[in-house]
């Protein structure tokens, strides 16, 4: 069996190949503009081997960072990839894709969130995500009783290598200068990435055909507070107890990133995220193992900490 995964130098997809090859699956092929500037997925993917319809394909690959692209950028990788990458599948005869996308075509709001919710994306990025999915759809209708679609929607992804929000979060902690920006009782949407990789394969073995959609988050969700806490209580840090008034904050980001400081990730849009609840429910994820991850929230902010500082990264 051969994984094609697109995107697969990313951060996500590092750790879909050492799940891959720790767990002795099958052959990886490995497609990323990071390993060749030819592999990209607005183009026509040709890639030389046999394919079966046995094999599988990971699509990973995506402009996702919000704020940070032009909008078009959002609209040519997202939807022109994943084009080409059922069209790589038909060609194929490859019955079977996974499909990261993302929780931004719920919209932003303070409402819960589940699979069953009506999508309203209201950024480029999640509108592109959202017409994605329906391509992915697509491809699967057309052989509806012998194809199989399963589509992620992760919340907070953290793991070695993510140098994200979780990433800033522990530094910001380390180093002592971490505030709540607003409130403390933000919903934030969360999963480890080895749990993440896991359950997809576990989804995967799951069901023989059709489309499965799942929110990728834990369940009961946590709060940004319950976050800090979890960190500080791992890794022996003293919890952060300030919390800045959001509307001075939001205008002292407009001033600093007026003047500059959006090219040091000062951005009014991006602290405005923070103070937004991403309040995604992973309760449908959660029943099909009763809860039970193989490492969970506290056993995974532990087991990321691990990993970090046995590479010298913390």
């Amino acid at each position: 069996m051969k994984f094609i995964i697109f995107g697969s130098e990313g951060f996500i997809g590092t750790h879909f190949k050492n799940y891959i090859e720790g767990n002795n699956l099958g052959e990886i092929v490995k497609y990323d503009m990071k390993r060749d500037a030819a592999l990209d997925v607005r183009e026509k993917i040709e890639i030389e081997g046999d394919f079966t319809e046995n094999d599988i394909i990971i699509n990973l690959a995506a402009v996702h960072t919000t704020p940070g692209h032009p909008d078009y950028e959002y609209f040519e990788t997202n939807i022109l990839g994943a084009e080409n990458i059922c069209e790589f599948a038909e060609q194929h005869g490859i019955k079977t894709i996974v499909f990261t996308s993302s929780i931004a075509p719920y919209g932003a709001s303070e409402q819960i969130k589940k699979e069953s919710t009506l999508p309203t994306p209201n950024t480029p990025y999640g509108i592109s995500k959202l017409v994605a999915e329906n391509i992915h759809k697509t491809w699967q209708a057309r052989e509806s009783n012998k194809r199989k679609l399963l589509i992620l929607r992760p919340g907070v992804v953290f793991g070695k290598g993510e140098n994200g929000n979780f990433t800033r979060l522990y530094k910001a902690l380390a180093k002592g200068v971490f505030f709540y920006p607003g409130r403390t009782d933000t919903i934030k949407g969360c999963v480890y990435v080895k749990d993440l990789v896991d359950m997809t394969y576990r989804i995967l073995n799951g069901f023989s055909a059709g489309v499965q959609l799942y929110n990728f988050t834990y369940y009961p969700e946590y709060t940004i507070k319950d976050i800090v806490q979890c960190i500080a209580r791992t890794t022996d840090l003293s919890e952060a107890r300030i919390k800045f008034n959001g509307k001075v904050l939001m205008i002292l980001a407009s001033i600093i990133g007026a003047i500059g400081g959006k090219h040091l990730g000062i951005h009014p849009d991006r602290i405005k995220k923070l103070m937004i609840s991403t309040n995604v429910s992973g309760e449908k994820l959660s029943n099909i193992v009763d809860g039970k991850y193989k490492y969970g929230f506290e056993g995974g902010i532990n087991d990321w900490f691990i990993d970090c500082n046995n590479e010298g990264l913390f």
